[in-house]
C-alpha cells in the first residue's frame, strides 16, 4: 500500500483530522526529552482501544514501524521513532473510566496525566502514590512503560508496585488483558512482565491502579550540610534507626543555587547539600517522629534544619525539588538528566567520582537525586549547537553510567533504557540474558515493528560507541 492509501485507511479509523502527515505536522514528534530526533511519516490520535487495534492491524499488514507516545517526557529516547513510520499519539485517551473507592482502584487511559489522577480523587481523601518530578505533564501510561519511580517510592515502592491490571494492544492487534482489580491471579504475571518493558510489547490502553488515602499527618523537613559526605551520613543513619520517611531527597550545591535562583524555595545556597526529608503517619507521635529525625541531622553536622510549618511552607519546599530540572534548563539551551542507581553506602564514593568525570571532561554538573534510593540524577547542562561540548557530554555520561556499575548499581531507576544506554547494556547482562529478553520480545514482537530500536544493543555496533543525537 502505498502512503497515500494507507493515509485514508487510517483516516477511516479515526477521521482525517486525527491523521498528521504533513511535515511541520510531523516535527514536534520527533523528540522526546532525550537528545537525539527521528522523524515519523504519520502520527495516529486513538481515542479507544479498538481503534487501536485497528491502527496496529493496519501496521501489521503493511510491515509498518510504529511506536506509542504519552507527553514525550521520557529521557531515555523510548518515544522516538528511530525508524520512521508511524506514532500512536495516546494524549487523547486521557479519560478516568473508573474509580473505585471502596475497593480502593481506579481504571484510566493511558494519556491521564500523572497529577490529574491524584486531583480527581482528593476530595475523597484519595491520592495515587507514584509521583515523578514530571508529574504535572506525564501521563500514567508513560510512567507504566517505564516503570517510573519518584520522590515517594522510597516507602511505596514504583510504578509496577501500583499497577494491577492491563488492557493491551499486541503488535498484530489482538487485544488481551492482564490482571485486574484482585490482588492477584493465576498464570505468568504478565502485568508484571508488560510495566517497564519500554512499549516494546505492545501498546497499553487501560491500566487498573491502585490508589491510597492520604495519610493523616505529613511533616516536612530540609536539613542543610556543609559537605556531602555529612549529608549521605544522614541518610544512612535515618534508614538505620528504623523509620523509612515517604521521601529522602538530596541537592548538590550547583543544584541548590540554581533552584533557589528560580523558585525562592528558601533553600541555604551557601550549603553543600540539602535533604528534604518528608514524613507520613498519623497525626498521633508524628511530632515526636519529627523530632527524632531533627536529632539525627543534627548528630550529623547539619547546619540547620527547618520544619515546615503549614501546608504553605511545606508545598514551597517541594516546588524546589520538583522544579529542579526546569531551573538547570534556565541556565542552558539543553542539559543531559542521567539516571542511574547505586548502592547507598556508595553514593558520597560515587557523586566523589561524578565531579571528577565532570571535570576530566570540562562539563557542568548539578546532582538532583532520590538519597534514600540510591537514585542518582546528574544533569550536565550543555549548548546544543557546540557540537564539541555535546560530544564531551555524552561522554561524560557514558563514564558516570560505567562508574556507577562498577560500584555495584545498575544503569536505570527509573526511566528507562530506550535509545540512550541500549548500547550498555552488556555492562549489566550476559548474552544468554539479553538472548532470554529477546526471545520474551519476539513472542509479542516478532516482527519487530513495535518500538524497534531500543533496550537491546544494535547488531554490529561497538560498546563503546552509543546512540548520538543528530
Amino acid at each position: 500500500m502505498d502512503k497515500k492509501n494507507l493515509i485514508e485507511e487510517l483516516a477511516q479509523i479515526v477521521g482525517v483530522e486525527n491523521v498528521f502527515h504533513e511535515p511541520e505536522d510531523l516535527v514536534t514528534y520527533q523528540y522526546d526529552a532525550y537528545l537525539s530526533r527521528a522523524m515519523p511519516d504519520f502520527v495516529v490520535f486513538p481515542t479507544t482501544t479498538e481503534q487501536v487495534s485497528e491502527i496496529l492491524k493496519v501496521a501489521s499488514r503493511e510491515k509498518v514501524p510504529f511506536v506509542a507516545r504519552g507527553a514525550g517526557t521520557g529521557i531515555s529516547g523510548g518515544a522516538i521513532p528511530v525508524k520512521g513510520g508511524m506514532v500512536v499519539a495516546l494524549s487523547r485517551m486521557n479519560k478516568i473510566l473508573e474509580v473505585d473507592f471502596e475497593n480502593r482502584r481506579a481504571r484510566v487511559q493511558p494519556g491521564v496525566i500523572n497529577l490529574d489522577l491524584s486531583h480527581a480523587i482528593k476530595d475523597k481523601g484519595f491520592h495515587y502514590i507514584p509521583d515523578p518530578a514530571s508529574q504535572q505533564s506525564c501521563t500514567i501510561g508513560g510512567n507504566v512503560a517505564e516503570n517510573a519511580g519518584g520522590p515517594h517510592c522510597l516507602a511505596y515502592g514504583v510504578t509496577t508496585n501500583h499497577v494491577l491490571g492491563l488492557t493491551v494492544v499486541l503488535p498484530n492487534g489482538e487485544i488481551i488483558h492482564t490482571g485486574g482489580k484482585a490482588l492477584d491471579y493465576p498464570g505468568y504475571d504478565l502485568t508484571g512482565l508488560l510495566v517497564g518493558s519500554e512499549g516494546t510489547l505492545g501498546i497499553v490502553t487501560e491500566i487498573v491502579v491502585r490508589i491510597e488515602h492520604r495519610p493523616e499527618a505529613v511533616k516536612t523537613l530540609l536539613a542543610s550540610f556543609s559537605n556531602m559526605l555529612d549529608a549521605a551520613k544522614t541518610v544512612s543513619a535515618i534508614i538505620a534507626s528504623g523509620t523509612i520517611p515517604a521521601a529522602l531527597e538530596m541537592m548538590d550545591k550547583p543544584a541548590i543555587e540554581a533552584v533557589e535562583a528560580f523558585a525562592h524555595a528558601g533553600y541555604p545556597v551557601e550549603a553543600a547539600a540539602v535533604l528534604l526529608i518528608e514524613l507520613e503517619g498519623l497525626k498521633d507521635g508524628m511530632d515526636r517522629l519529627a523530632k527524632k529525625i531533627v536529632e539525627i541531622c543534627q548528630s550529623h553536622k547539619a547546619i540547620e534544619v527547618k520544619v515546615a510549618q503549614n501546608e504553605q511552607e511545606r508545598m514551597q519546599l517541594w516546588k524546589g525539588r520538583k522544579c529542579a530540572a526546569g531551573a538547570i534548563g534556565r541556565i542552558c539551551n539543553k542539559y543531559y538528566l542521567h539516571d542511574c542507581v547505586v548502592p547507598r553506602n556508595k553514593l558520597v564514593a560515587v557523586l566523589s567520582e561524578i565531579y571528577q568525570i565532570a571535570e576530566k571532561y570540562q562539563v557542568r554538573v548539578a546532582n538532583v537525586f532520590h538519597a534514600g534510593d540510591g537514585n542518582l540524577h546528574p544533569l550536565v547542562p550543555m549548548d546544543m549547537s557546540d557540537r564539541d561540548q555535546v560530544e564531551r557530554a555524552l561522554r561524560a555520561g557514558d563514564e558516570i553510567l560505567k562508574c556507577c556499575i562498577q560500584a555495584g548499581g545498575t544503569l536505570s531507576g527509573e526511566h528507562g533504557i530506550g535509545l540512550e544506554k541500549n548500547e550498555l547494556m552488556p555492562l549489566i547482562f550476559n548474552e544468554a540474558d539479553l538472548n532470554a529478553m529477546k526471545k520474551v520480545k519476539a513472542v509479542f514482537n516478532p516482527e519487530d515493528l513495535c518500538n524497534p530500536g531500543k533496550i537491546f544493543p544494535t547488531p554490529g555496533r561497538c560498546l563503546e560507541v552509543t546512540q548520538r543525537p543528530r
